[in-house]
Protein backbone atom coordinates (compact mmCIF):
# COMPACT_ATOMS: atom_id res chain seq x y z
CA UNK A 1 0.00 0.00 0.00
CA UNK A 2 1.03 3.63 -0.48
CA UNK A 3 0.93 5.09 2.66
CA UNK A 4 1.32 8.49 1.22
CA UNK A 5 -0.90 10.03 -1.39
CA UNK A 6 -1.30 13.78 -2.55
CA UNK A 7 -4.49 15.67 -2.10
CA UNK A 8 -6.00 18.77 -2.29
CA UNK A 9 -7.28 20.57 1.05
CA UNK A 10 -10.16 22.76 0.83
CA UNK A 11 -11.04 25.67 3.25
CA UNK A 12 -14.08 26.98 3.21
CA UNK A 13 -14.59 30.50 3.36
CA UNK A 14 -16.73 33.66 4.04
CA UNK A 15 -17.62 34.47 0.92
CA UNK A 16 -20.77 34.62 -1.32
CA UNK A 17 -19.66 32.35 -4.77
CA UNK A 18 -21.92 32.70 -7.75
CA UNK A 19 -23.34 29.84 -9.56
CA UNK A 20 -20.22 29.02 -11.59
CA UNK A 21 -17.70 29.23 -8.31
CA UNK A 22 -16.77 26.43 -5.94
CA UNK A 23 -19.09 25.95 -2.58
CA UNK A 24 -21.05 24.03 -0.03
CA UNK A 25 -24.89 24.64 0.07
CA UNK A 26 -26.77 27.48 -1.87
CA UNK A 27 -27.49 27.34 -5.38
CA UNK A 28 -25.87 25.12 -7.63
CA UNK A 29 -25.99 25.83 -11.46
CA UNK A 30 -28.01 23.97 -13.46
CA UNK A 31 -27.85 24.11 -17.30
CA UNK A 32 -30.81 25.44 -19.44
CA UNK A 33 -31.84 22.17 -20.46
CA UNK A 34 -31.63 20.37 -16.95
CA UNK A 35 -33.00 20.65 -14.30
CA UNK A 36 -32.91 19.71 -10.68
CA UNK A 37 -31.81 16.00 -9.63
CA UNK A 38 -34.30 14.02 -7.99
CA UNK A 39 -35.07 10.52 -5.96
CA UNK A 40 -37.32 8.10 -7.16
CA UNK A 41 -40.59 9.66 -5.51
CA UNK A 42 -39.82 12.83 -7.42
CA UNK A 43 -38.24 14.72 -4.41
CA UNK A 44 -35.90 17.34 -5.73
CA UNK A 45 -32.37 17.13 -3.69
CA UNK A 46 -30.23 19.54 -2.43
CA UNK A 47 -26.80 21.24 -3.57
CA UNK A 48 -24.43 19.74 -1.19
CA UNK A 49 -21.26 21.16 -2.87
CA UNK A 50 -20.27 21.54 -6.11
CA UNK A 51 -16.17 21.83 -7.06
CA UNK A 52 -14.28 24.00 -10.14
CA UNK A 53 -12.51 21.27 -11.77
CA UNK A 54 -9.30 23.60 -12.70
CA UNK A 55 -9.03 23.94 -8.74
CA UNK A 56 -8.10 20.00 -8.41
CA UNK A 57 -4.50 19.27 -9.21
CA UNK A 58 -4.47 15.76 -8.82
CA UNK A 59 -3.80 13.03 -11.73
CA UNK A 60 -6.22 11.71 -13.37
CA UNK A 61 -8.89 14.58 -11.96
CA UNK A 62 -10.84 16.52 -14.46
CA UNK A 63 -9.37 19.98 -15.52
CA UNK A 64 -12.04 21.85 -16.94
CA UNK A 65 -15.89 21.70 -15.87
CA UNK A 66 -17.79 21.36 -12.88
CA UNK A 67 -18.61 18.16 -10.44
CA UNK A 68 -21.07 18.36 -8.24
CA UNK A 69 -22.66 16.72 -5.21
CA UNK A 70 -26.42 16.45 -4.20
CA UNK A 71 -28.18 14.89 -1.48
CA UNK A 72 -31.71 14.69 -0.07
CA UNK A 73 -32.58 16.96 2.73
CA UNK A 74 -34.12 14.29 5.02
CA UNK A 75 -32.71 12.70 8.51
CA UNK A 76 -30.55 9.72 6.26
CA UNK A 77 -28.86 12.82 4.33
CA UNK A 78 -29.58 10.71 1.56
CA UNK A 79 -28.07 7.74 1.98
CA UNK A 80 -28.89 4.09 2.21
CA UNK A 81 -27.66 2.39 4.53
CA UNK A 82 -28.07 -1.22 3.06
CA UNK A 83 -26.74 0.14 -0.29
CA UNK A 84 -23.99 2.68 0.07
CA UNK A 85 -24.09 3.09 -3.94
CA UNK A 86 -27.62 3.55 -4.01
CA UNK A 87 -27.60 7.11 -6.25
CA UNK A 88 -31.40 7.51 -5.57
CA UNK A 89 -30.72 10.18 -2.34
CA UNK A 90 -27.91 11.16 -3.25
CA UNK A 91 -26.36 12.33 -6.87
CA UNK A 92 -22.80 13.44 -8.08
CA UNK A 93 -23.40 15.19 -11.11
CA UNK A 94 -20.29 16.13 -13.85
CA UNK A 95 -20.72 19.62 -16.00
CA UNK A 96 -17.89 19.11 -18.62
CA UNK A 97 -18.19 22.76 -19.89
CA UNK A 98 -20.35 25.47 -18.39
CA UNK A 99 -22.73 27.88 -19.66
CA UNK A 100 -22.33 31.08 -18.33
CA UNK A 101 -25.74 32.53 -20.13
CA UNK A 102 -27.53 30.73 -17.05
CA UNK A 103 -28.52 32.93 -14.19
CA UNK A 104 -29.70 32.37 -10.36
CA UNK A 105 -33.41 33.23 -11.29
CA UNK A 106 -33.29 30.85 -13.70
CA UNK A 107 -31.99 28.02 -11.59
CA UNK A 108 -34.15 29.48 -8.62
CA UNK A 109 -37.51 29.13 -11.24
CA UNK A 110 -36.94 25.49 -11.17
CA UNK A 111 -36.73 25.05 -7.55
CA UNK A 112 -39.96 23.04 -6.40
CA UNK A 113 -40.62 22.54 -2.48
CA UNK A 114 -39.84 18.70 -0.84
CA UNK A 115 -41.46 17.52 1.95
CA UNK A 116 -38.12 17.73 3.94
CA UNK A 117 -37.61 21.75 3.76
CA UNK A 118 -39.57 22.73 6.39
CA UNK A 119 -36.98 20.61 8.59
CA UNK A 120 -33.56 22.35 7.44
CA UNK A 121 -32.06 20.79 10.51
CA UNK A 122 -31.59 17.96 8.85
CA UNK A 123 -29.21 19.69 6.14
CA UNK A 124 -25.58 19.08 6.99
CA UNK A 125 -24.84 22.36 5.13
CA UNK A 126 -26.13 25.31 7.75
CA UNK A 127 -25.37 28.13 5.24
CA UNK A 128 -23.69 28.81 2.05
CA UNK A 129 -20.02 29.37 1.67
CA UNK A 130 -16.79 29.36 -0.77
CA UNK A 131 -14.16 27.27 -0.91
CA UNK A 132 -10.48 28.35 -1.07
CA UNK A 133 -8.09 24.90 -2.63
CA UNK A 134 -4.17 24.15 -1.32
CA UNK A 135 -1.77 21.16 -2.47
CA UNK A 136 -0.96 18.78 -0.32
CA UNK A 137 -0.70 15.16 1.02
CA UNK A 138 -1.78 12.59 3.92
CA UNK A 139 -0.85 9.06 4.92
CA UNK A 140 -2.67 5.91 5.93
CA UNK A 141 -3.92 5.50 9.24
CA UNK A 142 -4.73 2.39 11.09
CA UNK A 143 -8.36 3.11 12.24
CA UNK A 144 -7.68 -0.20 14.73
CA UNK A 145 -5.45 1.40 16.49
CA UNK A 146 -4.59 4.49 18.75
CA UNK A 147 -3.92 7.57 16.78
CA UNK A 148 -2.20 10.53 17.66
CA UNK A 149 -3.21 13.60 17.20
CA UNK A 150 -1.39 14.49 14.65
CA UNK A 151 -2.62 11.48 12.61
CA UNK A 152 -6.13 12.65 13.41
CA UNK A 153 -5.85 15.73 12.64
CA UNK A 154 -3.90 15.21 9.13
CA UNK A 155 -6.99 13.31 7.72
CA UNK A 156 -9.59 16.03 9.06
CA UNK A 157 -11.18 18.58 6.83
CA UNK A 158 -12.36 18.83 3.33
CA UNK A 159 -10.35 17.85 0.35
CA UNK A 160 -10.32 15.67 -2.93
CA UNK A 161 -7.71 13.08 -2.90
CA UNK A 162 -5.51 11.80 0.04
CA UNK A 163 -6.84 9.32 2.83
CA UNK A 164 -10.46 9.92 4.51
CA UNK A 165 -11.13 9.88 7.80
CA UNK A 166 -14.39 8.45 9.42
CA UNK A 167 -15.55 8.78 13.40
CA UNK A 168 -16.65 5.43 13.31
CA UNK A 169 -14.83 2.49 10.63
CA UNK A 170 -14.43 2.81 7.30
CA UNK A 171 -17.74 1.84 5.90
CA UNK A 172 -16.02 -0.23 3.06
CA UNK A 173 -15.31 -4.39 2.90
CA UNK A 174 -11.83 -5.67 1.85
CA UNK A 175 -13.26 -5.40 -2.08
CA UNK A 176 -14.70 -2.08 -1.54
CA UNK A 177 -11.73 -0.51 -0.52
CA UNK A 178 -9.55 -1.92 -3.61
CA UNK A 179 -12.47 -1.06 -6.16
CA UNK A 180 -13.49 2.74 -4.75
CA UNK A 181 -9.75 3.40 -3.86
CA UNK A 182 -10.41 7.40 -4.79
CA UNK A 183 -11.60 9.32 -2.30
CA UNK A 184 -13.15 11.84 -4.46
CA UNK A 185 -15.22 14.19 -1.49
CA UNK A 186 -14.67 14.58 1.75
CA UNK A 187 -16.85 17.36 3.67
CA UNK A 188 -16.01 17.27 7.74
CA UNK A 189 -18.03 18.93 10.80
CA UNK A 190 -16.46 22.67 10.22
CA UNK A 191 -17.62 26.32 12.04
CA UNK A 192 -17.17 29.75 10.67
CA UNK A 193 -16.07 32.42 13.56
CA UNK A 194 -17.64 30.02 15.94
CA UNK A 195 -20.67 29.35 14.30
CA UNK A 196 -21.68 26.17 12.98
CA UNK A 197 -21.45 26.35 9.01
CA UNK A 198 -21.42 22.37 8.33
CA UNK A 199 -22.32 19.54 10.89
CA UNK A 200 -23.19 15.86 10.08
CA UNK A 201 -25.09 14.15 13.19
CA UNK A 202 -22.91 15.02 15.99
CA UNK A 203 -19.72 16.01 14.87
CA UNK A 204 -19.27 13.34 12.15
CA UNK A 205 -18.17 13.87 8.53
CA UNK A 206 -19.10 12.66 4.86
CA UNK A 207 -17.28 10.79 2.20
CA UNK A 208 -17.41 9.85 -1.73
CA UNK A 209 -15.81 7.28 -3.19
CA UNK A 210 -15.19 6.09 -6.69
CA UNK A 211 -12.69 3.78 -8.93
CA UNK A 212 -9.68 6.13 -9.82
CA UNK A 213 -10.87 4.53 -13.62
CA UNK A 214 -14.16 5.53 -13.43
CA UNK A 215 -12.77 8.87 -12.51
CA UNK A 216 -10.76 9.07 -15.27
CA UNK A 217 -13.58 8.29 -17.94
CA UNK A 218 -15.88 10.66 -16.05
CA UNK A 219 -18.28 8.18 -15.50
CA UNK A 220 -19.73 9.26 -12.01
CA UNK A 221 -22.59 5.76 -11.66
CA UNK A 222 -21.05 4.28 -9.63
CA UNK A 223 -20.06 5.99 -6.36
CA UNK A 224 -20.09 5.04 -2.24
CA UNK A 225 -21.41 7.95 -0.28
CA UNK A 226 -20.87 7.05 3.71
CA UNK A 227 -21.47 9.41 6.55
CA UNK A 228 -21.23 9.00 10.12
CA UNK A 229 -21.12 10.65 13.63
CA UNK A 230 -19.72 10.18 17.04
Amino acid sequence: MNNIKPCMKITLTDTKPSIFESKVGGIGYIPHDKDFPTDSNGNQLRLLAQIECEKIQLDGFMKTGLLQFWIMNDDDSGMDFDNQTNQDGFRVIYYPEVDKTVTPEEIESKFVKNEYDDEPYYFPVFRECGMSFEKSENRYVDYYSELSDEEWEENTGHKVGGYPVFTQNDPRDEKQLEYYDFLLFQLDTDDLDGDDVVMWGDCGVGNFFINSEKLKQCDFSDVLYNWDCC
